[in-house]
């Protein structure tokens, strides 16, 4: 419904934030609040935490939500009916929505960060004040991890596993290495954070930080820098093409910390046209306009 509250949480394993938007027709936050989620105390403390924030949330707006929306971290498996691939342990192999139905009375629906953040740009920050009428939208996380988003229609597509938008674990080259998630060569082993940083350490013998890297590739005196952001670039353009050719979005978003890199959007389009099936690229290339809080107005947008 166009005109109810959203209720929105953002969870982590250090910090649960909870958001109330106004409405999906006027998504403007009337209260937001944060607390610890002392993960550390155990899945069913995870638990009460959230209810301890709807409770709070509810007092301080006189709110009460029909359902609840959550950001979490790894994936529900639409299968098992289980959370899978999540950096907070004691989520995994849990049915975490059924859980907290049970404690909370009231629907919930979860989606992993990434899919948070593409809604949440897709339908309140980047994409509607340059395409008001964009229909696909693909959002990228892309900093310690590489991952995504797929949202059409403004609906966040999830996949027969639950696993659409991740691009981070398709291949792209052997040169990244063995990643955790089992596999070779995937694209988080080649343009996240710490890959870049690998890089140019593997060239130089020295270590600095990534925006370190980005600024001395600017000067003249480091061809280790040069090649990173020249790894980056080659790499970012052959991997985003296979997402571009299979659903051709009208927006892609790119989140995270390698997201700020300014080549990305001066030079990385064309990079990414030299491996497309189309002799131009129409796709937008936005940064995100929500930071930090695309996460919790995404959960309260599910």
């Amino acid at each position: 419904m166009p005109n109810l509250p959203l209720f929105g949480f953002d969870l982590g394993g250090t910090k649960l934030e909870g958001v109330v938007l106004e409405s999906r027709a006027n998504p403007r936050p009337i209260c937001r609040l944060r607390m610890p989620t002392e993960a550390n105390l155990g899945y069913q403390h995870i638990i009460g935490q959230v209810a301890k924030m709807l409770g709070m949330l509810s007092v301080e707006t006189g709110l009460k939500p029909e359902s609840i929306g959550i950001g979490h971290p790894g994936t529900l498996d639409p299968n098992t009916g289980v959370i899978k691939n999540a950096n907070t342990l004691v989520l995994n192999k849990q049915p975490f929505n059924k859980d907290l139905e049970a404690r909370l009375g009231i629907p919930v629906r979860l989606a992993n960060d990434a899919n948070c953040f593409a809604v949440a740009e897709a339908l309140m920050g980047a994409v509607p004040e340059v395409m008001p009428n964009a229909e696909v939208v693909f959002g990228v996380i892309l900093g310690t991890g590489v991952g995504g988003g797929l949202v059409i229609r403004g609906k966040v597509i999830n996949g027969r596993q639950g696993i659409a938008g991740e691009w981070g674990h398709n291949f792209l080259d052997e040169s990244g290495g063995p990643c955790y998630c089992g596999h070779s060569g995937c694209v988080e082993k080649i343009i996240s954070g710490p890959a870049l940083e690998h890089f140019y350490f593997s060239l130089s013998g020295q270590k600095f930080s990534l925006r370190d890297i980005v600024t001395r590739s600017k000067s003249n005196e480091d061809e280790a820098a040069k090649q990173t952001m020249h790894r980056l670039l080659h790499y970012f353009g052959k991997a985003m093409a296979v997402v571009i050719n299979i659903v051709d979005p009208d927006a892609v978003v790119l989140g995270g910390g390698v997201g700020n890199i300014d080549l990305l959007y001066t030079d990385g389009p064309s990079e990414v046209q030299k491996h497309l099936f189309n002799h131009r690229i129409d796709t937008v290339f936005l940064r995100p306009k929500l930071g930090d809080s695309a996460g919790v107005f995404g959960a309260a947008l599910l």
